[in-house]
């Protein structure tokens, strides 16, 4: 029978039940999410449970990481869906608190990033990490968790927070999780559900495009001339492309040769915005 995790909305309630666990003698992974949650959250939390033996996920849509052009208001939110979902994967508490609780009245501090968090999703969205950053500093104080799990397809994010961890010493490990993927291979998104049937079919085109783009990298093709012609094919497929760049996939600065990179794409599909990346091993 399914075990629907505890759900707690203030910081004392967070606080009495991390007690038991550290009482106990027990660690804990952090999942964080904006809710909406799909079977690649659910993919997230299996992880976190090899790490710790209780996990949390967050459930928190961060207005700060809104622009006031984005429209918070129609970001989706299913509470007691999120909730049947995780009961299937025996998710141990939910930490779901209202914006008044994590943004009291008075609050005047944010984390601004740099480093990874330059270029790419911040040339279109320059507001973002700066919201991502200071949010995932939050939940990790008031969590505690040993570990936080992140998954691969919002890449630039997952380097953006290992560096914040890092750089201010925080005392968490930072893991990725692969992209879990459409039998398409279009990466699970909470997005796609805005997707027409019609966007939809065409959707697949931006992971092949990035695995095509990946191996003709791999194969020792120029970076810049493959970027270019990944954007011409994801404008002549019906899309229209924010970027498609290969970067070093630690830092994200421009790419070397003898290093790992990464091939990160974003691009809309009607008012749908789709982002995805793909590893390049070293030569």
């Amino acid at each position: 029978m399914p075990r629907y995790p505890e759900i707690v909305r203030t910081r004392a309630a967070l606080g009495e039940a991390v007690a038991r666990w550290r009482g106990s003698g027990e660690t804990h992974a952090l999942v964080p999410t904006m809710g909406a949650l799909h079977d690649g959250h659910l993919g997230l939390v299996r992880l976190a449970r090899q790490h710790c033996p209780r996990v949390a996920v967050s459930i928190f849509v961060n207005p700060t990481q809104f622009s006031p052009t984005e429209d918070l208001s129609r970001y989706p939110r299913d509470e007691a869906g999120d909730l049947a979902k995780l009961a299937t994967v025996d998710c141990d508490l939910v930490w779901a608190p209202d914006p008044a609780e994590m943004y009291p009245p008075g609050f005047a501090t944010r984390i601004v990033p740099e480093g990874a968090a330059l270029g790419l999703e911040a040339d279109f969205r320059p507001h973002f990490f700066s919201g991502v950053a200071t949010v995932c500093c939050k939940l990790f104080t008031q969590v505690g968790p040993k570990v936080a799990i992140f998954g691969e397809k919002d890449f630039q994010q997952l380097c953006v927070v290992r560096q914040m961890v890092r750089d201010i010493d925080l005392p968490l490990t930072i893991i990725g999780a692969p992209t879990l993927r459409e039998p398409d291979g279009l990466a699970m998104s909470s997005r796609n559900r805005y997707l027409t049937p019609g966007e939809r079919r065409i959707a697949p085109l931006l992971h092949s495009l990035l695995t095509r783009a990946a191996e003709a990298i791999q194969d020792g093709n120029a970076i810049a001339d493959e970027c270019r012609k990944g954007i011409a094919e994801l404008n002549r497929g019906g899309f229209k492309t924010d970027y498609v760049s290969a970067r070093d996939a630690e830092t994200l600065t421009p790419a070397t040769a003898g290093r790992p990179m990464r091939i990160l794409a974003a691009a809309w599909l009607g008012k749908t915005r789709l982002i995805d990346n793909l590893p390049i091993p070293p030569r």
